[in-house]
């Protein structure tokens, strides 16, 4: 699976921004897929993960009860809903996938995104 994240852009704290991870190559609907961001100067970080067809979705503590993680497998489409957004959550943000959600959370997956970047002004 090829994946291509955009939406990342400059938005103030308090806002809301929606970032896509496009997938092609097949098998996107089988796939565990997540999202990881990386901040300046810091190591790549776990945001969430969401399980194929949607059923159960998981998130690092940074991000629940803020962001939202979504998927269209008819689409090939991965969302990430971030709202409340802090200073703090400026990083680049990939997107990522894998059969196996243990691979997805601990950042071994097969498939990366390039990444696209989040910034938020205080």
């Amino acid at each position: 699976v090829q994946l291509q994240a955009s939406g990342g852009g400059l938005v103030r704290a308090g806002g809301s921004l929606r970032l896509s991870c496009a997938a092609s190559g097949g098998g996107f609907s089988d796939y565990v897929m997540g999202w990881f961001r990386q901040a300046p100067g810091k190591g790549r970080e776990y945001v969430g993960a969401i399980v194929p067809s949607g059923r159960a979705s998981y998130y690092a503590d940074a991000a629940k009860g803020r962001f939202a993680i979504s998927r269209d497998d008819a689409e090939n489409m991965l969302y990430l809903q971030m709202n409340s957004l802090k200073p703090e959550d400026t990083a680049v943000y990939y997107c990522t996938g894998d059969y196996s959600l243990d691979a997805v959370v601990n950042g071994r997956s097969s498939s990366w995104g390039q990444g696209t970047l989040v910034t938020v002004s205080s």
